[in-house]
């Protein structure tokens, strides 16, 4: 019988006689494959427990939150047995997915029937709370709606994520207590029509934008034309009071004192990234974000990093 993820972890701990039964990054590579489920997973829904502490057969409950803000619950079983495995976000969500489920709700929270999405049993559907400090990062809104240097999620930022880009969501995750769930920040000046850019990931609470950076497949990415516009994008985070890190796969170069050149994602590389966080912030307060930090086995070779000055 399945239970919350709070029972599930403290009979854990019982069992083993552990206080971390299972360090971070134990199961990684069993949910490598499942980018979409890396997206929707929220440590601060589940006890402070990252996904790579809990194994794919474990039989507990854990709170997931689709693209567009259903928070509902489901074993990870449920989870990756779900059709469509790499396909978009909002295909893992059981009320997105089945439009006669979406609630019509008017109080928080709520709980919805779903019917045949979970075999008849009971799910817990919230709305988001418009009085919430976290409903600015869960809704999609316009940038109207937002004042300039705000983190938000934008009702036009593209729904698109690559493994890699999730993969490197997923490291920041294991290791900083924070919120990724936004996808745009509000701009003073246009950017290509629009007052918001649209980084690849969002540390609102530190007002950090990480970007990822590769010559692409055709190798014309992030150079020439596009990168003045990565610049432009950085001066106009820079007008709100945000800082840019980026992380730029050889061979290219570095843009600012704060980037990173790398051979590509790697725990060690996420790792160098946050202390050049803590450059940009202050290390204390970089240190108040991060989580306990159990020994990692790094397997097979580690990419390097080199910092740019």
């Amino acid at each position: 019988m399945p239970q919350s993820v709070d029972q599930w972890w403290s009979r854990r701990q019982r069992v083993t006689g552990l206080e971390v039964p299972s360090p971070v990054g134990r199961f990684r590579d069993a949910w490598a494959p499942f980018t979409a489920l890396v997206e929707q997973y929220r440590p601060d829904r589940n006890h402070g427990l990252v996904l790579s502490q809990i194994p794919p057969a474990g039989d507990v409950y854990l709170v997931w939150v689709c693209s567009v803000g259903h928070e509902f619950v489901a074993t990870p079983a449920e989870q990756r047995g779900r059709p469509g495995r790499t396909r978009s976000s909002r295909s893992w969500c059981p009320v997105c997915s089945t439009p006669s489920l979406l609630p019509s709700v008017s109080k928080w929270p709520t709980q919805q029937r779903t019917g045949t999405a979970t075999g008849g049993r009971w799910m817990l559907v919230r709305p988001i709370d418009p009085a919430s400090p976290r409903a600015t990062a869960a809704q999609s809104r316009s940038a109207d709606d937002v004042r300039p240097g705000e983190a938000f999620c934008s009702d036009r930022a593209s729904r698109a994520t690559s493994a890699t880009e999730a993969r490197l969501r997923a490291l920041i995750a294991e290791r900083l207590a924070v919120d990724l769930g936004a996808t745009a920040v509000r701009v003073k000046t246009p950017f290509f029509g629009r007052l918001e850019v649209w980084p690849d990931i969002i540390v609102a609470e530190l007002a950090i934008a990480i970007e990822f950076d590769t010559v692409g497949r055709n190798g014309d990415e992030h150079v020439g034309r596009r990168e003045r516009a990565d610049r432009r994008k950085d001066q106009l985070l820079a007008e709100v009071g945000w800082s840019v890190i980026r992380l730029r796969c050889q061979p290219l170069r570095a843009l600012s004192r704060d980037d990173i050149v790398v051979a590509g994602v790697s725990g060690a590389a996420v790792d160098l990234m946050i202390d050049r966080m803590g450059d940009v912030r202050g290390h204390l307060l970089v240190q108040a974000y991060r989580r306990p930090a159990p020994d990692r086995v790094v397997r097979g070779t580690t990419p390097t990093a080199v910092r740019q000055t």
